[in-house]
Protein backbone atom coordinates (compact mmCIF):
# COMPACT_ATOMS: atom_id res chain seq x y z
CA UNK A 1 0.00 0.00 0.00
CA UNK A 2 1.20 3.49 -0.84
CA UNK A 3 1.81 5.84 2.09
CA UNK A 4 0.81 9.47 1.56
CA UNK A 5 1.95 12.63 3.36
CA UNK A 6 0.29 15.97 2.62
CA UNK A 7 1.75 19.38 3.29
CA UNK A 8 1.27 22.99 2.31
CA UNK A 9 -1.90 23.93 4.12
CA UNK A 10 -2.25 27.07 6.17
CA UNK A 11 -4.06 30.34 6.70
CA UNK A 12 -4.52 32.64 3.73
CA UNK A 13 -6.59 35.70 2.94
CA UNK A 14 -9.33 35.63 0.30
CA UNK A 15 -7.79 35.88 -3.14
CA UNK A 16 -4.56 34.32 -1.99
CA UNK A 17 -2.81 31.16 -3.12
CA UNK A 18 -1.51 27.95 -1.62
CA UNK A 19 0.13 24.87 -3.08
CA UNK A 20 -0.60 21.53 -1.48
CA UNK A 21 1.76 18.61 -1.90
CA UNK A 22 1.10 14.89 -1.52
CA UNK A 23 4.28 12.86 -1.30
CA UNK A 24 3.93 9.15 -2.02
CA UNK A 25 6.14 6.47 -0.48
CA UNK A 26 6.89 4.94 -3.86
CA UNK A 27 6.32 5.55 -7.51
CA UNK A 28 2.80 4.91 -8.76
CA UNK A 29 2.41 2.60 -11.72
CA UNK A 30 -0.22 2.54 -14.41
CA UNK A 31 -3.92 2.32 -13.72
CA UNK A 32 -4.07 4.61 -10.70
CA UNK A 33 -6.54 7.34 -9.89
CA UNK A 34 -5.10 10.20 -7.82
CA UNK A 35 -7.23 12.89 -6.28
CA UNK A 36 -7.61 15.69 -3.78
CA UNK A 37 -10.70 15.72 -1.61
CA UNK A 38 -11.83 18.24 0.97
CA UNK A 39 -14.19 18.23 3.90
CA UNK A 40 -15.48 21.36 5.55
CA UNK A 41 -17.00 21.32 9.04
CA UNK A 42 -20.51 19.92 8.96
CA UNK A 43 -20.29 19.00 5.29
CA UNK A 44 -19.66 15.83 3.36
CA UNK A 45 -16.31 15.13 1.79
CA UNK A 46 -16.16 16.26 -1.82
CA UNK A 47 -13.89 15.52 -4.72
CA UNK A 48 -11.91 18.62 -5.67
CA UNK A 49 -9.64 17.45 -8.46
CA UNK A 50 -8.37 14.22 -9.93
CA UNK A 51 -5.71 12.97 -12.29
CA UNK A 52 -5.12 9.50 -13.65
CA UNK A 53 -1.82 7.93 -14.60
CA UNK A 54 -3.05 8.29 -18.17
CA UNK A 55 -3.19 12.05 -17.61
CA UNK A 56 -6.96 12.55 -17.53
CA UNK A 57 -7.82 15.50 -15.29
CA UNK A 58 -11.13 16.58 -13.80
CA UNK A 59 -12.19 19.36 -11.44
CA UNK A 60 -15.19 20.13 -9.34
CA UNK A 61 -17.18 22.97 -10.86
CA UNK A 62 -16.55 25.08 -7.76
CA UNK A 63 -12.77 25.14 -8.36
CA UNK A 64 -12.50 25.15 -12.16
CA UNK A 65 -10.26 27.93 -13.37
CA UNK A 66 -8.78 28.44 -9.90
CA UNK A 67 -7.19 25.12 -8.92
CA UNK A 68 -4.68 23.03 -10.84
CA UNK A 69 -3.75 19.42 -10.11
CA UNK A 70 -0.45 18.06 -11.32
CA UNK A 71 2.09 15.35 -10.61
CA UNK A 72 5.87 15.14 -10.66
CA UNK A 73 6.87 11.54 -11.27
CA UNK A 74 10.53 12.27 -10.49
CA UNK A 75 9.54 13.36 -6.99
CA UNK A 76 6.64 10.92 -6.47
CA UNK A 77 4.49 13.91 -5.58
CA UNK A 78 1.04 15.18 -6.50
CA UNK A 79 0.27 18.88 -6.24
CA UNK A 80 -2.80 21.04 -5.93
CA UNK A 81 -2.15 24.66 -6.83
CA UNK A 82 -4.96 26.79 -5.42
CA UNK A 83 -5.35 30.37 -6.63
CA UNK A 84 -8.08 32.88 -5.99
CA UNK A 85 -8.99 31.23 -2.73
CA UNK A 86 -12.43 31.94 -1.29
CA UNK A 87 -13.87 31.69 2.19
CA UNK A 88 -15.79 28.59 1.11
CA UNK A 89 -12.56 26.78 0.22
CA UNK A 90 -11.84 26.41 3.93
CA UNK A 91 -11.59 22.68 4.67
CA UNK A 92 -9.30 19.79 5.45
CA UNK A 93 -7.76 18.67 2.18
CA UNK A 94 -6.79 15.03 1.76
CA UNK A 95 -4.93 13.16 -0.92
CA UNK A 96 -6.20 9.81 -2.21
CA UNK A 97 -4.58 7.28 -4.50
CA UNK A 98 -6.39 4.16 -5.57
CA UNK A 99 -6.72 1.44 -8.13
CA UNK A 100 -9.28 -1.39 -8.35
CA UNK A 101 -7.43 -3.27 -5.60
CA UNK A 102 -6.15 -0.77 -3.04
CA UNK A 103 -6.78 2.72 -1.77
CA UNK A 104 -4.59 5.01 0.31
CA UNK A 105 -5.35 8.25 2.14
CA UNK A 106 -3.15 10.89 3.62
CA UNK A 107 -3.70 12.43 7.02
CA UNK A 108 -5.07 15.68 5.61
CA UNK A 109 -3.92 19.27 5.76
CA UNK A 110 -5.98 22.23 6.96
CA UNK A 111 -6.64 25.11 4.60
CA UNK A 112 -8.25 28.16 6.19
CA UNK A 113 -9.29 31.16 4.12
CA UNK A 114 -10.08 34.12 6.31
CA UNK A 115 -9.83 37.87 6.25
Amino acid sequence: QVQLVESGGGLVRPGGSLRLSCATSRSVGNGYFMAWYRQAPGKQRELVASITTAGIINYADSVKGRFTISRDNTKNTIYLQMNGLKLEDTAVYSCNIRNPITTSWGQGTQVTVSS
